[in-house]
Formats: C-alpha cells, structure tokens, sequence
C-alpha cells in the first residue's frame, strides 16, 4: 500500500492531506447559526410552548394584580408603598421581570441538560465549524430573544387590564430582559456542570427561583422585610430587575440607584457568560 504524502503546515507542523481541515468562522456567525437553529425548531413549534409562557404570567397577573389587588387599600400605607399609583400598576413592571426570570430559569435547565445528555445537540454542532463558545452565547442568545417576546405579549395584556401607566413600560422590557438574560447566564452555567436530571434543578427551584420570586420586592417592597432578610434580597438579581423596571413605567428615575441596578444585573451577566463558555467547552471536550 503506498504512503500518503504529508505536507507541512504552518510553523512546520505535519498536515495529513487526507484529513479534513477545520473550517473556521466568525464568532458573530457562529451565534447566529446556533439562535437560527433554535428559530427553525420553534416556528414550527411554538404552539406547544406558547401556553405554558403566556398563561403563568397572566395568572399571576389576575391573581396577585386584579384578585389581591382590589382588596389593597388605596390609601393609607398601601398608598406609600405603591407611590400613590394602583396597586396593579405598581405590580404590573414587577411581574414582567418575574416572567423574564422564570422563562430564563427554565429554558436553561432542563433543555441545556437534554442538549447535553439525550438529544445531544451539542454534541452534534460540535462536529460542524462551531466552538463550544459559540453553542453557549448563542443558545443564551436565543433564550434572550425568546422570553423578551414573551414579555412583549405579556405586556399587551397589562395594557389589556389596565396596568400600563405610560410609555416607560417599554423600557420595563427592556430592564425585564436584562434581568433574564443575567439569570439565564448563571443557571446555564450550572446546568453545564448537571450530569443527571437528580434532584439539582428541583433544588434550583425551590430555594432559589421561588424565594426569589417573593422577596424581591415584587409583590411588596422590600423594606417591609425583616431586616435579617434585607441582604439576600439586595443580592437578587430579580430585586435590581424589578427596581429598573418599576423605575421605568412610573417615570421615578434616581439616577444614581439605576447605575447601580444595570451595573450590578451587566455584571452578572458577564460573569454568567465568561462561566458558561468555560463550562461549554470543559463539557464539550474542546
């Protein structure tokens, strides 16, 4: 059998002729394949996820905003805790950036470990051109672009229920999806590092996103907590979500304070992707 005839690389290294080069793209192109392929699967299947996005937020909505809230008090200290507004339009901000960190909690647990794990989706983009790298920012990507979609429908119907009180709320998405993205990051960092379903993401849940959910000043400000409790609300990213948000609908900007919100969510956010690409790639095997 004759030989096969090597040819040097570059820097002197031996290149196989017979073995197929790498072919290299951008970084930007490579994200945008990996949000294009979570586009193709959804547009054909949205209906499936559809309800389970729009309905949670609006029960909370009609449950916490339009049930509970006919029975807060419009005067009094229910007035000095909402700022003199209703209290619907006061929860209606918080709401949009619970549902942003709760769409991203879920998005990048068990999907990321399926990825991983059972469809091994990654796996399978690993053997085109993409980095590990690129699978990563581009899934956190497409998890942005999802839930601020989904927020945008679930401001329709505050607007829908009275709970829009000025074009600020615009920017409340935007502070929304902030938050999701910096919550998104983190936990799919950690799911990065979940080799079985267990009991991690249960635990997840349970005594982070839910206790987030409640003391972060959502469905009451966060001064009514025991001041034992005060700090771990100030470390929750929903909190610093929640404040921008609420800050944006009802126009009650403190320039200083939202710097310190959007540094503190902008920093999560870059810890969550310099670990997620990390992890992707230990995982991954490149």
């Amino acid at each position: 059998m004759p030989e096969r005839a090597l040819a040097s690389g570059p820097g002197g290294t031996v290149v196989d002729p017979a073995v197929p080069r790498r072919v290299e793209i951008s970084r930007t192109r490579g994200v945008l394949l990996v949000v294009e392929h979570y586009w193709t699967w959804y547009r054909r299947n949205w209906r499936a996820t559809a309800v389970s996005s729009v309905l949670q937020p609006l029960l909370f909505l009609l449950a916490f905003g339009v049930g509970f809230g006919t029975l807060v008090e419009s005067g009094g200290q229910a007035a000095q805790a909402t700022g003199g507004v209703p209290y619907l339009v006061w929860l209606a901000p918080a709401l949009l950036a619970v549902s942003a960190v709760q769409a991203a909690s879920f998005e990048s647990t068990y999907p990321v470990l399926s990825a991983f794990k059972w469809q091994r989706i990654y796996h399978a983009m690993t053997a085109t051109p993409l980095t590990p790298g690129q699978i990563a920012v581009g899934h956190l990507s497409w998890t942005v672009i999802k839930l601020t979609g989904t927020g945008a429908i679930y401001l329709a119907v505050i607007a829908v229920f009275g709970g829009v009180s000025g074009p600020g709320v615009l920017l409340s998405l935007l502070a929304a999806s902030l938050t999701g993205a910096a919550m998104a990051a983190l936990v799919m960092a950690f799911a990065a590092t979940v080799t079985n379903e267990g009991t991690a993401f249960t635990m997840l849940f349970r005594f982070v996103v839910i206790p987030m959910t409640l003391f972060s000043g959502t469905f009451f400000p966060v001064d009514r907590l025991p001041p034992i409790v005060l700090p771990l609300a100030w470390i929750s990213p929903l909190w610093h979500g929640t404040e921008l948000a609420r800050a944006a609908a009802l126009d009650r900007w403190e320039p200083l304070a939202a710097l310190g919100h959007l540094a503190y969510l902008l920093v999560l956010l870059g810890v969550g992707i310099v670990l997620v690409t990390r992890l992707f790639r230990r995982r991954l095997g490149q």
